[in-house]
């Protein structure tokens, strides 16, 4: 019987912004805040933290079993085994994979990305393909046994540091599928990965929390047509930075490899 789990990557060390996980949001750290809100996905079974076992992450591991999730440590730097390992170790498939850096997580979102996933037709289901959503709601459902081809195959940085690449890359190997939004929405960056994408979060938690009372996407468009100020606060920033620096390791793998 499938098991479906959100599996959360984590680690508290972050070349632009050290230690953003455990960073307050609203008297809670980031991470809880993501955690809490991958936890209300519908059709879930439960949530996984995956982070590394290093010394400098066991904070990290501690505060996922404060939030009441199951905790799995593994290599640091190799994240699509970490991610792997996580998974085969907690029965998980189909795995829903969301990142550590997104507290503005839309529950609803997601849901409708893993109701996709379930229609049978797909291997692999993201929300970004075409992307139309805000970047800080990114939500990809996968199979198990496509993560562990990828797993098996992947060779390159961008594949082994990031853990779809080699899936999305290769759709004459997997069956592709995506979920676009209704409207265009995909100049709005609400993903934390500078101070300044850290300030904009604060602000929006400031306008919209209340406890036991969850906000999701309409909430914040709302406060952002009322307040399109905020909008600045974190403008200009590149979008999946991380995935493009380990892009040129390929590249410089490549010329290295060349007689």
């Amino acid at each position: 019987m499938s098991r479906a789990l959100v599996v959360v990557q984590a680690r508290f060390g972050s070349s632009r912004l050290p230690g953003k996980v455990l960073a307050d949001l609203a008297g809670k750290p980031l991470l809880a805040r993501v955690l809490e809100r991958a936890q209300r996905i519908a059709g879930i079974a439960g949530v996984v933290l995956a982070t590394t076992d290093v010394e400098a992450d066991a904070a990290v591991a501690a505060l996922g079993r404060a939030c009441g999730v199951e905790v799995f440590r593994g290599n640091e730097n190799d994240v699509l085994d970490r991610y792997y390992q996580a998974a085969r170790a907690t029965g998980a498939d189909p795995i829903v994979r969301v990142t550590a850096d997104c507290p503005l997580l839309d529950p609803a979102v997601s849901a409708e990305v893993v109701g996709a996933y379930r229609t049978g037709a797909w291997d692999y289901v993201s929300n970004f393909a075409d992307r139309r959503y805000p970047d800080g709601l990114d939500t990809e459902v996968f199979s198990f046994a496509a993560l562990e081809r990828a797993w098996r195959e992947a060779a390159l940085a961008s594949e082994r540091e990031h853990v779809t690449p080699y899936i999305w890359k290769h759709p004459e190997r997997f069956r592709l599928g995506g979920v676009a939004g209704a409207q265009d929405l995909s100049s709005l960056r609400w993903t934390v990965d500078q101070p300044a994408d850290l300030d904009f979060v604060r602000a929006v938690f400031v306008a919209l929390y209340r406890e036991g009372e969850p906000f999701g996407m309409a909430n914040v468009l709302d406060l952002l047509r009322r307040r399109p100020e905020l909008r600045t606060i974190n403008a200009g920033f590149i979008t999946n930075e991380g995935y493009t620096r380990s892009l040129a390791k390929d590249a410089a793998v490549r010329q290295e490899a060349t007689p």
